[in-house]
């Protein structure tokens, strides 16, 4: 019988952090990130990165250990988080996955393969720059159709990253994503995943993202991004995260302070609804509604990891 792992899914400020959090403590887990963004080293404002105090003396793997100058891929998540379940279970303690990005949780939960990648950064800056008019983005998007129809269906035409991810990946290895995936589930799944999901009131989770992009510009995200440029000069794939674009196009005077904080607020939530789309694929998970508080998604959680 497999070794049964937790995961927490959900959108952006839909509650994952204060839920895992009171959960591990309940029940003796340890929590692994599946956030893409919380692994880079002093980028913490801007991915809402879990504080020590937050943290309440529950142990926490792939969070902050990931210079932002590297590029990191979903293959060496996959392979980090199975070391970290693996050093959870032999410490007779319950792996928890928790996190919101969508590619990074399946790669786990269907026991997804992705080949190492030659990254072809002339390629990528190519593709880049194409996607920065909507024109060109349209025209992307048309050609990760035409390669891989099945993987597009669940990708918005406005989701820069995946696109391009899907062209990266047809030009490298000569395989669409889709191919790939079917292959590689073949090989079985290590754990039996639990999986869960937060769902909140629409107007409520827009309202708690354009509350914590106020907090984090209270907080100092501006300084952040400087002080991350000054450190490190460049760092590509880290610097296209979801609020750390917007601040540098501010920084670089191609907007006003107030049109930064509207369209990371706007994107946000954009980024929120993918989220749930995504999230709403896996017809086994269970969807657990935040309006319920902590204690009764906890005793949800339970009742399901213990059948």
């Amino acid at each position: 019988m497999e070794p049964k792992v937790i995961v927490i899914a959900g959108p952006t400020a839909s509650g994952k952090t204060a839920l895992s959090i009171e959960l591990a403590k309940k029940i003796g887990g340890e929590i692994v990130s599946s956030d893409s963004m919380q692994i880079y080293q002093d980028m913490n404002i801007g991915t809402a990165k879990v504080t020590p105090e937050e943290m309440q003396g529950i142990r926490h793997y792939l969070i902050d250990f990931v210079s932002p100058q590297e590029r990191y891929s979903v293959s060496d998540f996959k392979k980090e988080a199975q070391k970290a379940i693996d050093k959870i279970l032999a410490n007779k303690k319950v792996p928890i996955v928790v996190g919101g990005t969508g590619l990074y949780i399946d790669s786990l939960i269907y026991g997804i393969e992705y080949p190492e990648m030659k990254f072809d950064e002339v390629y990528r800056n190519f593709l880049l720059q194409q996607a920065q008019t909507e024109e060109g983005l349209k025209q992307l998007y048309n050609k990760a159709k035409e390669i891989d129809p099945e993987a597009m269906r669940n990708i918005s035409q406005n989701d820069k990253k995946r696109i391009i991810r899907v062209l990266e990946i047809f030009k490298s290895t000569g395989l669409n994503k889709t191919q790939q995936e079917k292959q590689s589930r073949k090989n079985g799944i290590k754990y039996d995943f639990k999986v869960f999901a937060l769902d909140m009131d629409r107007a409520i989770l827009y309202e708690r993202i354009n509350k914590r992009v106020d907090i984090m510009l209270e907080q100092g995200l501006v300084d952040e991004v400087e002080k991350l440029k000054e450190k490190y000069h460049c760092f590509p794939t880290a610097m296209q995260g979801l609020g750390y674009k917007e601040v540098v196009e501010f920084l670089e005077q191609k907007c006003t302070y107030e049109e930064m904080a509207e369209t990371i607020k706007q994107e946000t939530r954009h980024y929120a609804k993918r989220q749930l789309t995504w999230f709403r694929k896996n017809k086994e998970t269970i969807w657990l509604q935040a309006e319920d508080g902590i204690e009764k998604n906890i005793d949800i959680i339970l009742k399901a990891y213990e059948n």
